[in-house]
């Protein structure tokens, strides 16, 4: 089976999951007694945030390795990963501001955990434009491996801001964290079952953000020598 077979299956895999929990959150799930309908919001806005976070820790693994081992392939996978972890931390914004308007009647407040997701949105921009300080490709991927090794920080902080922050945003209620009892089962269990789904979509968008990114340096090294003669 070739490469694009696979991804093509695997897109379709993820597609008819989504759709699948889709069904399951609109019409099989009942509204929640304190949120209404829009604790279905959750469903999205907790995964995309796990997501995110394995996205960012995976370019972080692949930046070591790259450093270790200077093969660009490491740097390739690192900044497609960190593409697509931006993407998702963007939908965990969206959704959780919209999540919030209706619960909280704010878009946006300066709560521990809100503050160092955006910060994390923007670190990792930042490594984006970083790359593109760089014409060298040895030393956009070296100075890039670094920064994103160090940016890795700022996830962890996002991720145990509930717990060394008490502000505005809801604590931990996951049973995985907090023993059980803080969360309905099902709308647990939902949140686990999009979670596979959406990283299934990441890894598509990972492969095809790899195969640009790997042309992409073809055509720079054949402009390079180009321009040698």
């Amino acid at each position: 089976m070739t490469r694009e077979r696979v991804l093509y299956l695997m897109g379709g895999i993820s597609a008819i999951w989504l759709v699948r929990n889709l069904y399951v959150m609109l019409l099989a799930l009942p509204d929640e007694v304190e949120q209404g309908a829009i604790y279905r919001i959750l469903f999205f806005h907790v995964p995309s945030w796990f997501t995110c976070f394995t996205g960012f820790f995976l370019a972080a693994v692949a930046s070591g390795l790259y450093l270790k081992t200077k093969n660009s392939l490491w740097d390739t996978l690192a900044v497609a990963s960190v593409e697509v972890g931006v993407a998702f931390t963007l939908v965990g914004l969206a959704t959780g501001s919209i999540w919030a308007r209706i619960i909280w009647g704010i878009w946006w407040t300066w709560d521990a955990r809100l503050t160092w997701a955006l910060i994390t949105c923007l670190v990792y921009m930042g490594y984006l434009m970083l790359r593109g300080a760089f014409d060298d490709p040895t030393s956009r991927a070296k100075n890039a491996a670094v920064l994103c090794i160090f940016a890795f920080t700022s996830v962890v902080i996002t991720f145990k801001a509930i717990d060394w922050w008490r502000t505005q945003h809801p604590g931990a209620v996951l049973s995985i964290r907090t023993g059980g009892g803080r969360i309905d089962p099902a709308m647990e269990q939902m949140i686990y079952q999009n979670w596979p789904a959406l990283m299934l979509l990441a890894a598509v968008l990972v492969a095809i953000r790899m195969r640009q990114e790997t042309m992409q340096r073809e055509l720079e090294a054949l402009r390079r020598r180009t321009h040698a003669f």
